[in-house]
């Protein structure tokens, strides 16, 4: 647990599987496809690993000159790939853009990601398959992505870092702002705080349970009203059909007397 850190430094699907980094045995099958595959990358790229940029959830239609005329907007670009398949000559939906600069760089993962290119809401991240040790995408059960729905979280990237465990020693720790000064430049290039994210989640939280309460009693003051006004109801009606039967009776009666008076004479 010493070595532990919120940012994976070398790719473990175990580790990737798991909130905190901490998981002994896998909990999906994804995990253990990844923990079984033997994925090599692919030597003929080209290009500075630190520099490029990796665009996913594109559009099949979507060319290499409109993704161009997109990304272009934060800063030169070298070389724009578009992975296509090859025997169709396809798209497979995803590609690497390198830029110059670093600066381009940190300012289009910051802005581009989420960004909806020919009705697609594409995911930008770095490169990591030259960059982390050990890196298996996502088609082989690996990979950063992932939905809640699924089951199939994976932590450890910038984006979706590992969560501090509790039985974790108390040690400095840099991501969380225990460190020096000099050294927390992470939260420059464009990560979240997500220590401040828990803390605003669980305050929100906080005040919600107060309205649910009172959404709670209304509803149960809602169904006692209706209830006695539902009796209440019952009971005037209940008073209204006894009186027609004593109206209905006396007038029998008066019927009737004038009857037995004529029979006497």
């Amino acid at each position: 647990m010493n070595d532990w850190a919120p940012i994976a430094k070398e790719y473990d699907p175990l580790k990737a599987g798991s909130i905190d980094g901490t998981d002994e045995e896998p909990h999906d099958r994804a995990i253990w496809r990844a923990m079984l595959a033997r994925y090599v990358p692919n030597k003929g790229v080209t290009g500075d690993p630190h520099l490029t940029l990796f665009v996913a959830r594109l559009n099949l239609q979507t060319t290499e000159e409109k993704l161009k005329e997109v990304f272009s907007r934060y800063g030169d670009i070298r070389k724009i790939r578009l992975v296509r398949d090859l025997v169709t000559g396809f798209s497979k939906g995803y590609a690497f853009i390198e830029y110059k600069e670093e600066r381009a760089l940190l300012k289009a993962h910051r802005d581009a990601n989420r960004l909806v290119i020919d009705q697609h809401e594409i995911f930008v991240d770095f490169e990591l398959e030259r960059t982390l040790k050990g890196w298996i995408p996502r088609r082989l059960g690996g990979g950063f992505g992932g939905k809640k729905e699924s089951g199939q979280l994976r932590f450890g990237g910038r984006d979706r870092p590992f969560r501090k465990p509790i039985n974790l020693p108390n040690m400095k720790n840099d991501f969380y702002g225990e460190g020096s000064a000099e050294k927390r430049n992470w939260s420059r290039e464009g990560t979240r705080d997500w220590r401040t994210r828990d803390r605003d989640h669980e305050r929100s939280r906080d005040k919600r349970w107060p309205e649910r309460e009172r959404s709670w009693a209304w509803g149960e003051n809602e169904k006692e009203r209706d209830s006695k006004e539902e009796r209440s109801r019952g009971r005037e009606r209940k008073d209204r059909d006894r009186k027609d039967r004593d109206r209905d009776r006396s007038r029998d009666r008066d019927t009737k007397k004038p009857r037995d008076d004529d029979k006497h004479r």
